[in-house]
């Protein structure tokens, strides 16, 4: 079959033979290989030639599928096979998004990978990881998320990869044009899906063990993992998963989804036809549209409950089954909210006991009393300060609840699931910031060098560098973060809630800060955007 009657076949069709691997192994000749002296590998869509860097063969911008201007809001499609080998030794586009990633474009699906070996036989564990950045910006190309560390210290495969966001990746148009955009509202998702499906048919050629493959993400890299373990179009791409500070507990509803898509198209000034050609440009600057659900706050793109990807929502009503086999980790930062608010509203680092309820009213994305929320702080952390107090309880409310919800949906379930909580101070600004959003990306691929005074470089970080990426590292390999260095790591479970605390002294904790997640967990929990 050529790639052009591969392109031809209809969408559910298509999907069917992508994800069975047809495309993967009938499109070119069996017989695979890899040049260890040239950095050169043989994929299934063509040879790639990557470069010798400190003793690893480093590969990027390994494209993974078509360019999506040709399938917007569509499920990807697989490339056209190249017969000759093609320079993989800078990182392709990042999605279209606003603020300043370099390098946009909506031929963004590529990929990239570190390893120490070209030798099929090595099977060395694998680790993919998914950006944060929500599911608005991002890219695989950071400094901080540089594989090379992890591949040359710990014997891994690393990989880091793009693809569409926001309104490209997850604009639902599922209900205005069914026929036209079945899988709009998850592309980002089926992108995922699509370098999966390459990482598992190729990384072999790359030293690396397809049946190890370990996700992990930080923030909205964590949500898409989550989304992933809900989606049967992704069972058996991956056997263990990592989270860092991002869950996914319920998807957008559709009908939540089609409102936001009428007020992008509303912004826009076109008809939902009209929207598959208008330019790059005119997409991004509609992104800072008003929500219609949440109207203090820009447009919220995520996954969809669409019945075609996701089926269910990711963690509601339950832990989803499909998943149940997979060993996971959750994390959370002890600070989250000191950086995700107060970055952007310093004066949260100065409020009064008078203006705290409304602050408090405005950022914990929870309908719960202000009062009394004040009221169980004071009483929990006698002589607790305003600003204090507003972000421990933005932290718990917002950005913990989710890990609490996976967490406990999981243990009910009897899924093997660990959780952590990073306490480490950024020494940023004599420790101001605290365990702030974003904080243990450096640790997780020991790359404290790139992250300047996030981290710092000393001893304490070091530590705990090796601590948090080690026992990643041991989850990749054996499916269990047990590792030397670190205190026995238990399971978690509803009766003792047990907590690795990753900080000066690394430790096992019970239930901490019991106090605020029980204060929480008397009202409801909705996701935000859903």
């Amino acid at each position: 079959m050529s790639a052009v009657e591969v392109g031809a076949l209809g969408g559910a069709t298509s999907r069917r033979m992508i994800l069975a691997g047809g495309l993967l192994t009938g499109l070119l000749p069996q017989t695979l290989w890899a040049d260890e002296a040239q950095s050169l590998v043989q994929t299934t869509f063509g040879p790639v030639r990557g470069r010798k860097q400190a003793g690893l063969h480093v590969f990027k911008g390994v494209r993974y599928g078509a360019d999506t201007a040709t399938t917007r809001f569509a499920a990807p499609k697989p490339p056209t096979p190249w017969q000759e080998p093609v320079e993989a030794i800078d990182y392709g586009p990042a999605s279209p998004q606003a603020g300043s990633e370099p390098n946009q474009s909506e031929d963004c699906l590529f990929l990239n990978v570190w390893t120490a070996s070209l030798d099929p036989r090595a099977k060395k564990p694998v680790m993919v990881y998914i950006h944060g950045g929500a599911y608005n910006t991002g890219s695989g190309s950071s400094p901080l998320t540089d594989g090379s560390g992890l591949a040359a210290e710990e014997d891994v495969v690393v990989v880091t990869l793009n693809h569409r966001l926001n309104a490209f990746g997850y604009l639902y148009l599922g209900q205005l044009l069914p026929d036209l955009a079945p899988d709009s509202g998850n592309a980002g998702q089926w992108d995922l899906v699509l370098a999966l499906t390459w990482v598992k048919a190729n990384i072999a050629r790359f030293g690396g063990d397809p049946s190890r493959v370990m996700l992990f993400g930080q923030s909205g890299g964590g949500a898409k993992i989550a989304s992933l373990m809900a989606a049967p179009v992704a069972s058996g791409l991956f056997h263990a998963v990592a989270t860092m500070s991002g869950q996914q507990v319920t998807a957008s509803g559709p009908l939540n989804a089609t409102a936001r898509a009428k007020a992008f198209l509303d912004a826009l000034k076109v008809s939902s036809h009209e929207v598959f050609t208008i330019p790059t440009a005119r997409l991004i600057e509609a992104l800072n549209t008003a929500d219609p659900i949440n109207s203090t706050q820009k447009l919220y793109f995520g996954p969809v409950l669409d019945q075609r990807h996701l089926p269910r929502h990711p963690f509601w009503p339950d832990a989803p089954s499909l998943s149940a086999h997979i060993p996971m980790i959750l994390g959370n930062m002890a600070n989250e909210t000191r950086t995700l608010i107060g970055r952007s509203n310093p004066a949260a680092f100065s409020l009064s006991f008078d203006a705290l309820p409304s602050w408090l009213a405005t950022h914990m994305r929870t309908d719960i009393s202000p009062a009394h929320v004040i009221a169980t702080y004071q009483a929990a952390y006698p002589g607790i300060s305003a600003s204090d107090l507003f972000f421990a309880a933005t932290t718990a409310g917002r950005s913990w609840r989710g890990q609490v919800e996976e967490a406990d949906a999981r243990a009910r379930q009897g899924a093997p699931t660990w959780v952590y909580r990073f306490d480490l101070k950024s020494p940023e600004d004599d420790g101001k910031w605290g365990a702030y959003h974003t904080l243990d990306i450096p640790h997780a691929f020991r790359t404290l060098a790139a992250s300047g005074p996030m981290t710092g470089t000393g001893p304490e970080a070091r530590k705990v560098s090796r601590e948090l990426s080690s026992a990643l590292v041991s989850l990749a390999r054996t499916g269990s973060p047990q590792t030397k260095g670190l205190p026995s790591w238990p399971l978690h479970s509803l009766k003792r809630r047990e907590t690795m605390i990753f900080d000066t002294t690394t430790r096992v904790e019970f239930d901490p800060r019991g106090v605020e997640r029980a204060l929480f967990q008397t009202v409801p929990f909705i996701q935000w955007g859903s």
